[in-house]
């Protein structure tokens, strides 16, 4: 299917850790593999935001509740961030559905790789339960799975426009976003070792 591509359309391309917001005429793309991206919209207002996130904590359990860990309380800012900034350019919460996109599986579990093949799967949990728990309708997703995506959603209907990257790339991908991961992690534990407690 060929993507529409309007003569003066902007086109923004977000990177991990990034987000974007328009009343405009825009198209927001961003290459995804373990991230995720949420699509939010306020169909009433015509209002876009997307952003592009990875969950990053070597700590993190299965079975921990996300919003108690620090790859959740990531999320929550990152979604509380988009959310935020269609706020402030007059979305109504109360009129935002979402879509959602990523969360691959691209590296093959290993002693090198620790706990990285479980990120994808992360991600996909905490977005899921995010919207359920802020009462934004998940009105449809493409998540999982052992492929990249090349993501473009559009201002103009609110479609979201989905490549699958073929398998060759993924692996190139995948080392791509696990050093992404390790320098996230890196720089937190930085952050900790550095901070003081004032009593």
């Amino acid at each position: 299917m060929k993507m529409p591509d309007g003569p003066h359309q902007l086109r923004v391309n977000l990177k991990p850790g990034e987000h974007y917001v328009s009343c405009g005429n825009v198209i927001i793309s961003t290459l995804l593999g373990s991230c995720v991206s949420a699509c939010l919209y306020d169909p009433v207002r015509k209002i876009i935001g997307m952003n592009h996130f990875l969950l990053s904590n070597r700590r993190y359990s299965y079975n921990m509740p996300y919003y108690i860990t620090e790859a959740g309380r990531y999320g929550i800012h990152a979604m509380e961030i988009l959310i935020n900034d269609m706020l402030a350019q007059g979305a109504m919460r109360g009129n935002l559905v979402a879509k959602a996109f990523g969360g691959a599986s691209l590296l093959q579990r290993s002693n090198e790789i620790g706990n990285f093949f479980c990120v994808g799967e992360v991600n996909i949990r905490f977005i899921k339960a995010f919207l359920q728990m802020e009462g934004i309708p998940l009105i449809t997703a493409d998540l999982g799975g052992d492929r990249g995506r090349v993501v473009h959603f559009h201002h103009d209907d609110f479609a979201v426009y989905v490549r699958k990257i073929q398998r060759t790339g993924n692996h190139k991908l995948g080392l791509k976003e696990k050093q992404y991961w390790l320098k996230s992690i890196e720089m937190q534990e930085r952050k900790e070792a550095g901070s003081v407690t004032l009593f």
